[in-house]
């Protein structure tokens, strides 16, 4: 009896190019200091793996991809980022959301509408969004507000280019904190 590729049982639309193993050594994260930036060269592995579909409410269906990204700096191979969540695409209306969680207390639903055709994909999410939301620890809210947040991420057959930025509230300043990584499918 052959195996049924899991992939296959699940219409993942636009997330089906995201799965797999992904590397790149090529990022650089823009943070800020109390009177300056700070700028990371990092490498970076991110996982997405398929995790089915669901039904909510008994009438949207959701496709599911299971992510985790680990991110290290380049000087001295240190973790300085470690992101979980989960990528969701409801084909009935082409909405892509992603919901990432942060060792630092804060967590973010970000959302978007995929365009049939794209190779990229865009979401958005605001501290004071009545859709698209940002989660956060007392702590965090006083030190180091996340406002908002955005990424786009496209993907060409084994290469995936990301740019993100996550807008802070800190320092006594905003801050447009960004992320922006090529990688590669190895796996």
């Amino acid at each position: 009896m052959s195996e049924v590729d899991p992939v296959m049982l699940v219409d993942y639309g636009p997330l089906k190019a995201l799965i797999g193993v992904w590397e790149g050594d090529q990022g650089m994260d823009i943070s800020p200091e109390p009177a300056d930036t700070e700028e990371n060269p990092y490498y970076e592995t991110i996982i997405f793996e398929a995790a089915g579909d669901v039904t909510n409410a008994e009438s949207q269906k959701l496709a599911i991809l299971r992510y985790h990204q680990v991110v290290k700096r380049k000087k001295n191979d240190q973790v300085f980022h470690d992101q979980i969540g989960y990528w969701t695409w409801d084909k009935a209306d082409n909405t892509i959301s992603f919901s990432l969680a942060i060792p630092r207390a804060v967590t973010v639903l970000a959302g978007g509408t995929w365009q049939e055709g794209s190779d990229s994909l865009s979401v958005k999410a605001s501290a004071d969004g009545a859709d698209w939301g940002i989660a956060q620890s007392p702590f965090m809210l006083e030190k180091a507000k996340t406002t908002a947040f955005e990424m786009d991420v496209t993907v060409k057959g084994d290469s995936l280019h990301y740019k993100q930025t996550t807008f802070l509230s800190i320092y006594g300043r905003e801050f447009p904190h960004t992320d922006e990584n090529t990688l590669k499918r190895v796996g």
